[in-house]
């Protein structure tokens, strides 16, 4: 018999199957057998990989390969500090990547430690504690509220047991376990109602189960499998990294053999064309790229946790940036999983009420007007806080904290937003007896004296049975009988609030009774209908998701109905489907593929169906992002491109196995979170197409300048400088510039597009060619008019870093204008304001010149490069104009 099958079977026969004695349980021989046959009652971590192994596999990157060449080929060259500056950025990056990934690997650790280290069991006929990990099938396990459950079981005792599942299934109450077995059909992991399962938690009364599974064959063990077997694939942004290494080795290659080649063959020296060459290879490699990229996301990380997203893996927010589907769990993420009253029917009237959540904030409206309650209201509401046992407190922190059952805790939350105190009332109307809620009563009945002289029985618990027990009602202060056509009535509305996806409980009293009485002939008060609802912020922040080309899906362990009401309001729900996990079992993935953008809800689904989903949107080219709480998100978190954590209800491993974290729990932060990717993937594009553009144009004088015939226009010095240090910190500015003002306004970009889209690769070769003609034009020019080498090289190599400083101004957007906020990123002002003195040095210390090889330029020298050098603006403002018009 399959562990799966067991909630099929009576008590009876589940006992026979696995050989056991419901009250009496296993002896210890048979243990003993069992342990060696099974194995012990724990996760078990896939086989990590080696520290070292991790550590080296970071250099298969083809861009550190690139940079470790640089460094020996600078070395080589006799540049001490520029090969020993590239060594430490190549290692920063190789041991970023390192720790992020070792990190990631400590998931399974995470996983095994929610599972409950003791358990209390039935052996021989006497009670007994033992490790969780000696639990074998057929043990009797006993459960009481507050345990962690140690194995999945099959239930064969229930008084009142009610078990916590929210981080399994994702259900936000407590389910109510009974003994009885199930008729045929399909049943969701939330619907096996006389199951237990590892690492759940029992919140409300007492029973004993039968071990049915252990270790990895257990629900939790079956996540722990598929969080094994699920692959971590690479960023956007990091295979947009490998194939610009890529392409730029090949070119470097191909570029510098033939310039080196043509030199040789013109009579230069061999060993000063080899070191041209390297020196001109290790231009056309940006080796502060990981650097540049490093410090945004950093940069970015730091803007994050201000906004309450914490980032645990850099590359991540770059991907966030390109994130079209974001896949939320319901309970605790869109909803604030803390069960809200929001109609109440009493007297023929409707009463709305605002405010959500445990805070006793919120108006009574009927129709819309906000009134005062009334006195069958307060009467109501009184009754059902006399009937309940939570209570409402507030923290040192100022959050309100409810202990007790949910549902009765929204009753008390109700009745404080009327300004009803239960610690007030409980001391005005003692208890003297009760009868607590049971599965087969389905209601709870309390008798209290009322103020000293008077007992009054209270009663609350599920509609139908209240109402048969009622012989008349309350309406505007009268008792009337309650017949028989009321009593329909009263059912149609309790089934028209249950459409609405509330959970409705009545409510009743009866004076001058006693406990034994106090059943029958009640008076019905009203009906109170509740929902865990949906976070104020998040409805925003799904309206700005969309705005911004996000698609949001609900994924949830819920009801269908509950689902589909909370994603109406928030407005995930439109016009796309509702699947249910029994329904996604019969969808192939094939079709589930071709459907998947049509569906907005999934519920009652297990952590393979979301696993599924995921897998379906990124067969479509979508970047997914999955945030969740629980146990049951973790297989999904790991295989969406970003998983996000909720940092406050989140468990263990979903916070190890997720790329990111929300602090404060709020959807809206995954909001700030996308911006800030798409903010910083703008910045490495901005600062791409910088570099490479000032490299094209180096690139073009030199080879210009070789097939044209003409001397070496620059020093390998020269080269060097304007790669390392002009390029630089001008580059490194606009990896921190500001964000463009359409930013959350335009479609997520298409993972597949990379960094060179079409505008970018325009800008970036009108720029590079633009610094081409100009600077052959001025070394040209210089040559010509009697000018001394030397002298039409500082003219050249001046107007090279001028264009450069000038184009970093401009691909500040590679659409809007530069006129727009031209000096808004005060750290490119600063780097600039930094390099021009450097350079006016550079020209004019006699002792710098040797070095540098370059000369003081008289005064219209300087003028002929700065106008020259700044036609490179209208230039790109003309080829921006172009772009705009053909997009629109």
């Amino acid at each position: 018999m399959a562990q799966d099958d067991f909630y099929y079977l009576s008590v009876e026969k589940v006992a026979e199957c696995l050989r056991t004695e419901v009250n009496a349980g296993l002896d210890e021989e048979e243990v003993n057998r069992r342990f060696l046959e099974n194995g012990p009652n724990e996760l078990k971590a896939a086989e990590a990989a080696s520290p070292w192994v991790l550590f080296f596999a970071q250099f298969k990157n083809i861009l550190i390969q690139i940079l470790l060449a640089a460094t020996l080929l600078s070395a080589f060259m006799g540049h001490a500090m520029e090969s020993l500056a590239i060594a430490v950025i190549v290692l920063f990056a190789v041991g970023l990547s390192f720790i992020q990934e070792y990190r990631a690997e400590r998931a399974i650790d995470a996983l095994r430690r929610m599972a409950a280290p003791t358990a209390n069991t039935l052996r021989n006929g006497k009670e007994k504690k033992v490790p969780a990990r000696e639990l074998v099938p057929g043990d009797i396990v006993l459960l009481r509220a507050g345990d962690k459950v140690p194995a999945d079981a099959r239930v064969v005792q229930s008084f009142n047991l009610q078990v916590e599942e929210a981080a399994l299934t994702g259900e936000s109450l407590a389910v109510e376990k009974k003994i009885e077995a199930l008729g045929s059909g399909v049943f969701g992991i939330g619907d096996r109602n006389n199951m237990v399962y590892s690492g759940t938690v029992v919140s409300y009364g007492r029973g004993h189960a039968v071990v049915t599974a252990t270790g990895m064959n257990t629900e939790f063990g079956k996540i722990t499998g598929m969080l094994q077997s699920v692959e971590t694939v690479k960023t956007p942004l990091q295979k947009n990294l490998d194939h610009v290494g890529k392409k730029l080795a090949q070119a470097a290659g191909i570029i510098v053999v033939i310039i080196a080649g043509l030199g040789v063959l013109r009579g230069q020296p061999i060993l000063e064309m080899v070191i041209f060459g390297i020196a001109l290879a290790v231009a056309v490699v940006p080796e502060a790229l990981p650097a540049v990229v490093t410090i945004s996301l950093a940069l970015g990380v730091q803007r994050m946790v201000k906004r309450n997203a914490l980032i645990r893996r850099l590359p991540t927010v770059e991907t966030l940036g390109c994130t079209s589907v974001i896949c939320s769990d319901k309970t605790g993420t869109l909803t604030k999983d803390e069960m809200t009253i929001r109609k109440i029917l009493i007297s023929g009237q409707c009463y709305n009420v605002e405010g959500a959540g445990y805070e006793p904030i919120g108006d009574f409206l009927v129709n819309g007007v906000v009134i005062k309650p009334s006195l069958d209201l307060n009467a109501l509401l009184q009754a059902a806080v006399l009937s309940s046992d939570a209570h409402l407190a507030r923290t040192k922190e100022g959050r309100w904290e409810m202990t007790g059952d949910p549902t009765e805790g929204a009753m008390v939350v109700a009745a404080a937003k009327a300004g009803l105190d239960k610690a007030m009332l409980d001391r005005e109307n003692v208890r003297m007896s009760e009868i607590p809620f049971t599965s087969e009563s389905k209601r709870m009945i309390t008798l209290c004296l009322k103020d000293g002289r008077q007992q009054v029985a209270y009663s609350k618990g599920a509609a139908e049975v209240i109402i048969a027990h009622c012989s008349s009602y309350l309406m505007d202060g009268r008792i009337e009988r309650l017949d028989e056509q009321r009593r329909r009535d009263l059912l149609i509305s309790v089934q028209g609030m249950a459409k609405e996806a509330l959970r409705v409980l009545a409510v009743a009293y009866k004076p001058d009774t006693d406990i034994k009485a106090a059943g029958e002939d009640m008076i019905f008060m009203g009906l109170v209908g509740m929902i865990d609802p949906p976070r104020s912020e998040a409805k925003e922040a799904v309206r700005i998701c969309e705005d911004a080309g996000i698609k949001p899906v609900m994924i949830t362990g819920d009801h269908p109905l509950t689902a589909q009401a909370i994603a109406r309001e928030l407005g995930i729900l439109k016009n796309g489907r509702v699947v249910t996990g029994v329904e996604l079992d019969q969808i192939s993935d094939a079709d589930l593929a071709r459907d998947v953008e049509g569906i907005d809800v999934y519920a009652r689904v297990s952590p393979a169906h979301k696993l599924r989903v995921v897998a379906a949107f990124q067969s479509r080219g979508h970047v997914v992002a999955m945030t969740g709480d629980g146990v049951n998100d973790a297989p999904a978190l790991k295989k969406a491109d970003v998983g996000i954590a909720m940092g406050i209800t989140g468990t263990d491993v979903t916070k190890e196995v997720a790329s990111v974290m929300l602090t404060d729990d709020n959807f809206a932060s995954i909001v700030a979170a996308v911006e800030e990717g798409r903010h910083i993937f703008g910045n490495i594009k901005k600062y791409l197409m910088y570099l490479i553009s000032s490299n094209i144009g180096e690139i073009g004088l030199m080879a210009g300048a070789v097939l044209l015939g003409m001397p070496i226009p620059l020093t390998a010095v020269q080269i060097l400088y304007v790669n390392l240090a002009t390029d630089g910190l001008p580059a490194l500015a606009l990896a921190v510039d500001p964000p463009e003002s359409n930013l959350m306004m335009s479609k997520p970009r298409d993972q597949r597009s990379g960094i060179f889209s079409r505008p970018v690769i325009i800008l970036m070769m009108t720029g590079g060619l633009w610094s081409t003609i100009i600077n052959l034009g001025i070394f040209s020019w210089g040559l010509k008019s009697g000018m001394s080498l030397k002298e039409a090289m500082t003219m050249t190599f001046m107007s090279l870093v001028l264009i450069q400083f000038l184009k970093a101004y401009s691909y500040r957007s590679d659409r809007e204008s530069v006129m727009l906020k031209p000096f808004a990123n005060r750290w490119l002002n600063w780097a600039i304001l930094v390099e021009l003195p450097l350079l006016v040095l550079i020209v004019h210390v006699p002792f710098l010149h040797k070095p540098f090889g370059t000369m003081s330029l008289p005064l219209l020298d300087w003028l002929i490069v700065i106008g020259l050098s700044f036609t490179v603006v209208p230039v790109l403002e003309i080829v921006k104009w172009f772009i705009r018009r053909s997009e629109k």
